[in-house]
């Protein structure tokens, strides 16, 4: 009778309830009323989906470093208000179609900042996608030659949290000044967007460039984003000192 269940529960892919049921069977130690059992299998098989559906969410995302907020450094050189960043747990920014901008210099934690909150975002349900900025633009000019930009750019914008990484290190020119403003644009009061650079806002204008893009870009990004400027010493330097 047990052999069957079991094997009906395998059919059914009902993989967390067969593990319970198995280690039920085998425990001598547990004795459950059927309300309690039905319980208990239903929730093993609750958790064991939600368990699966996080690990596909975080392997789909393709975050740059395995990140959680717990483990943010809140040392008082760095500046970083812990409780406004606490608050982002709850990912209500995403939920709001909220921006955060994230500023510092080389190697202060900014990536893993963002990564973090990523992180936080899959585990709550939330679809996710990190970018390196220069590799998505790549990635979007290859689309372009083999007839895949627009199905690239939908996938973007169905990302409840979209994450640009190192934006800035190299100046725009008008094809990538074009793929980021249709990106801003079709996220703008629909998704959340994080993005992460070495350059402090006030110098985003020129970097995107074209005064009227970049205006309408940096309109839409900025207005009302929460923004996190990392102070300190390089978390790299510190690492390397300590060993």
């Amino acid at each position: 009778m047990n052999t069957q269940t079991i094997e009906q529960m395998k059919q059914l892919r009902l993989y967390g309830m067969q593990r319970a049921f198995n280690s039920t069977m085998q425990s001598r130690n547990i004795n459950y009323t059927n309300d309690e059992l039905i319980a208990y299998l239903l929730q093993s098989e609750w958790d064991d989906r939600l368990n699966r559906k996080i690990e596909r969410l975080t392997k789909a995302a393709r975050f740059r470093y395995r990140a959680v907020m717990e483990a943010i450094d809140y040392h008082h050189e760095r500046h970083i208000d812990k409780n406004k960043i606490q608050r982002f747990t709850t990912c209500d920014f995403i939920k709001n179609k909220e921006n955060i901008l994230i500023t510092g210099s080389t190697g202060v934690g900014k990536s893993y900042m963002a990564s973090a909150i990523g992180h936080q975002a899959c585990s709550l349900g939330y679809k996710v996608m990190y970018f390196n900025t220069h590799k998505l633009f790549t990635k979007l000019r290859t689309s372009k030659a083999d007839d895949s930009y627009s199905r690239e750019i939908n996938k973007i914008e169905k990302q409840d949290l979209l994450i640009l990484d190192d934006f800035g290190l190299r100046a725009l020119d008008s094809i990538n000044r074009n793929y980021f403003m249709e990106i801003i644009e079709d996220r703008h009061g629909k998704r959340a967007t994080i993005i992460a650079s070495q350059l402090p806002v006030d110098a985003w204008h020129q970097i995107i460039g074209e005064q009227t893009i970049a205006d309408a870009i940096l309109d839409r990004l900025v207005h009302s984003a929460h923004r996190i400027d990392i102070k300190g010493e390089s978390m790299r330097k510190k690492l390397r000192k300590k060993h």
